[in-house]
């Protein structure tokens, strides 16, 4: 259809955003420096970024464009919306539950002597993501995107030596004990798979019955988030061994 839609001229354009913070449907980004028209259907051509513009690089035109679409708009904003909050849990909040992610390098344990003059291997954390408490964690952060999902109970790093090169590495790590914390996991764990693009969940549980409850919020999780994700339970005994996974 031919209607009126926002045209911005990138020569003009000195990249302040003045233009994109008051357009409130998000149809404007700063791209490379310069302001740009990122969807046409997010445009309803009434011009409210116009006076906010110090040079005088927008104007109103009349070309063909697709309609002005305000359920794309809307969803559109709540995506908005969880990145700026994903944004503020990474400047600040309290340090014990301020998201953060960090890259680590693959390397080789270094070996060191220890004063017994015997050699130990000095091994590196696998963790990635922070934090770890399933009560805690975000259900929005960006390390979710195609991740690898470990959901541990609390005492099987304690248990199984190799845990961070075994199960943490390469994965997005939660943990929790549903005997401390007295609650289903199920709720959560299902807004974390259902809003995120989760590839694979590992269970790692203690052979206890009470990390049954572990499990079963689990399975839950993935019945009620209604995807079909790839899954397994690995068991780890009191003194340390895989018993099934």
């Amino acid at each position: 259809m031919v209607r009126k839609i926002v045209h911005i001229d990138e020569e003009k354009c000195n990249g302040c955003g003045a233009c994109a913070a008051a357009c409130h449907e998000g149809a404007i980004a700063m791209i490379d420096g310069k302001a740009r028209l990122i969807r046409d259907d997010y445009c309803d051509g009434m011009g409210d970024c116009l006076p906010e513009c110090p040079v005088g690089a927008i104007h109103i035109e009349e070309r063909e464009s697709l309609p002005y679409d305000a359920a794309a708009v809307a969803e559109n904003m709540k995506k908005k919306e969880i990145r700026e909050k994903v944004k503020e849990g990474l400047a600040g909040g309290c340090p014990g539950t301020r998201m953060r992610q960090m890259m680590r390098k693959k390397e080789e344990p270094e070996t060191e002597k220890g004063t017994s003059g015997a050699g130990i291997f000095a091994q590196t954390s696998e963790l990635t993501n922070w934090p770890v408490q399933i009560k805690l964690a975000p259900v929005h952060a960006p390390y979710f995107e195609g991740a690898k999902l470990l959901i541990a109970a609390d005492c099987t790093a304690y248990s199984y030596g190799n845990f961070h090169q075994e199960f943490i590495r390469g994965k997005v790590t939660l943990i929790g004990c549903p005997k401390l914390d007295a609650v289903n996991y199920a709720e959560k764990l299902t807004q974390i798979i259902a809003e995120n693009n989760i590839k694979f969940v590992t269970v790692v549980r203690m052979e206890v019955p009470c990390c049954g409850g572990l499990e079963f919020a689990v399975k839950e999780a993935l019945k009620n988030s209604g995807k079909m994700i790839p899954w397994q339970v690995v068991t780890i005994s009191i003194d340390g061994q895989i018993l099934d996974d």
